[in-house]
């Protein structure tokens, strides 16, 4: 389907006037068919990638459909991580800006509570959560549905390999009255289907055709990056490589702009292109850059298009692209007519998900980078200027030059005194630090990854020491927990990274997890009330008793103990707290 301006929709010029700040100009497909559809008041189902502009998709008719006077919940968001449910709620609120009287809160586990129930009490119109929370807010009867008028399912593929299945069905199953109802999901598995069929009403099928992608000249990379170092990053890159022509790409005007200013600052030759520039102004910055007159182009996804230079060597996406066609997009700027190329891509820790996507459309590798080390530069450098004085003495030096130095050697200093001077002015840099990658969170990503798509019952190697406690909880094999599951939970209702979590056995009724010592207290207080397959969760330090202690290869005997005080347990249901014995 073909894109569409914004300003074409049938939407409020608050809407648009927003959208357009934020550096958008055009609409993505899943946005061209899902905005007039869902403005309709049907039930919708996307099958789209992340990445692919979903959350303009839905929140733009979310926001046009509900009443700003009323400050009760009258949407829903429903999505598989906290991270996600932050991402759309600072997008939403972007979204909303114009919108006077709107009111977002973001609910998921890891946040003190107590401080989402005062939002709630405050009056929100929009909620968006994770599963588990938000089916906590119900049961405390702190997040009223009476007003509901729609409710999003994102990533619903992903909640479900996460096992909010039944907290999805129960939230959904909490509404008593007839509301708007959209899925969006990457895939569609046989859950995903009869969801839809038991709570989507004659719902429209909206799917978006992607085109194979194929790269064989181009390397692609990507540099796990805070936002604060992006600018250094990339100016050490670009000494590193010493491009001739290459592209960076920024996801909004504004961002063009400061990034632009900022290497112009540092005596880098670069220009800019965006939307906001007239055509001929564009059309003379592009015929700069393929003269080779400036080095670096600074550029939006939509500026950039038609941009067709053969000998683009490199392209920078400073920003994660917002959706996989972009991405594309972009790193057909370099690799063309046979020639080599290579992409770098900054991921900070709220891009995963796109990587991930992004891989998954592309169907190739994205490779890990390191951050340049200083070391690594004043050795480019000093390789760089060392081969132009070869050059210079290979081809000849001019006769007034040694003698300007021979004179200069009279007095107390020496050649190599002298050489040495001139090799320091030249290379000396100004003072700088390493930079710290996000390396813990590139290994959290990799093992979710690695487990995500994985059954079974245990979980890596075990980290077992004097720095980890090994939890009891009460669900197992016969809920059908596998080992994602309780990675996920835990990490999402809890707020750390699944990196730290150590190994995991899951039984038929029960699991143990290895947790640092310094999350125990966090991890059962938060975990306290939540639901793992739908059931409720008991989950402390596993003891089987005062006296005995097991070791190593505790797995046999501790399941055999266990078993036998096991249906007691049950049926007094003790209530596992801190660090008391069961």
């Amino acid at each position: 389907m073909d894109k569409v301006q914004f300003s074409a929709l049938e939407i409020s010029k608050e809407i648009v006037k927003a959208v357009e700040q934020m550096g958008f100009e055009e609409t993505t497909p899943i946005q061209s068919m899902a905005i007039p559809a869902a403005l309709t008041g049907i039930d919708l189902v996307g099958q789209a990638q992340t990445g692919t502009g979903k959350t303009a998709a839905f929140a733009i008719p979310m926001l046009e459909t509900l009443d700003p006077k009323q400050k009760n919940v009258q949407a829903l968001v429903l999505c598989p991580t906290r991270e996600l449910a932050v991402q759309i709620s600072e997008e939403v609120n972007k979204i909303a800006k114009f919108k006077r009287g709107v009111y977002i809160l973001p609910v998921f586990g890891g946040q003190d509570i107590e401080r989402q129930i005062r939002g709630l009490k405050k009056g929100v119109q929009i909620v968006i959560g994770t599963p588990g929370r938000v089916l906590d807010h119900l049961r405390r009867k702190t997040l009223k549905l009476d007003h509901l008028k729609m409710l999003i399912l994102d990533e619903a593929d992903e909640m479900l390999n996460m096992g909010f299945r039944e907290d999805i069905e129960m939230v959904l199953d909490a509404v008593d009255h007839d509301i708007q109802k959209m899925l969006f999901s990457a895939t569609m598995p046989p859950e995903i289907l009869k969801i839809i069929d038991k709570y989507l009403t004659e719902p429209e099928i909206l799917k978006v055709a992607h085109k194979e992608l194929t790269t064989p000249n181009i390397s692609q990379v990507y540099l796990e990056v805070k936002d604060r170092d992006k600018l250094e990053i990339l100016s050490r890159l670009v000494d590193m490589y010493n491009y001739k022509l290459s592209i960076v790409f920024c996801n909004t005007k504004k961002r063009v702009d400061e990034v632009a200013d900022m290497l112009q600052a540092r005596g880098y030759l670069c220009d800019k292109i965006h939307g906001d520039m007239k055509q001929t102004l564009r059309i003379n910055v592009i015929n700069k850059f393929k003269r080779g007159d400036i080095e670096l182009l600074v550029a939006t996804d939509v500026a950039a298009r038609g941009l067709d230079i053969d000998n683009v060597e490199a392209v920078f996406n400073y920003d994660m692209p917002t959706h996989e066609e972009y991405y594309v997009h972009r790193i057909g700027r370099t690799g063309r007519a046979g020639r080599e190329g290579k992409s770098f891509t900054f991921i900070t820790n709220r891009d995963y998900h796109l990587l991930r996507s992004i891989q998954r459309y592309t169907k190739s590798e994205m490779k890990f980078h390191p951050i340049p080390k200083i070391s690594d530069l004043e050795a480019i450098k000093r390789d760089i200027f060392l081969n132009k004085v070869k050059d210079k003495i290979d081809s000849g030096i001019d006769q007034k030059f040694i003698e300007i130095i021979e004179s200069f050697t009279e007095s107390s200093y020496s050649a190599v005194e002298v050489a040495a001077a001139l090799v320091q002015m030249e290379l000396e840099m100004e003072e700088k630090v390493e930079i710290d990658s996000i390396d813990n969170n590139r290994s959290s990503y990799m093992r979710r990854d690695r487990d995500g798509g994985r059954d079974g019952g245990r979980r890596g190697n075990s980290k077992r020491n004097g720095n980890m406690t090994r939890l009891h909880i009460n669900v197992g094999n016969s809920s059908n927990v596998r080992v994602r599951d309780l990675v996920g939970a835990i990490a999402n209702e809890a707020g750390i990274e699944g990196s730290k979590i150590g190994s995991v056995d899951i039984f038929d009724t029960f699991s143990f997890v290895e947790i640092p010592n310094s999350y125990v207290e966090r991890v059962i207080e938060r975990m306290a009330n939540s639901t793992i397959k739908g059931r409720e969760v008991n989950i402390a330090p596993a003891k089987a008793g005062k006296k005995k202690v097991y070791g190593n290869n505790y797995k046999k005997d501790y399941k055999k103990d266990f078993n036998k005080d096991y249906d007691r347990r049950e049926k007094k249901r003790v209530k596992y707290k801190g660090n008391k014995n069961a």
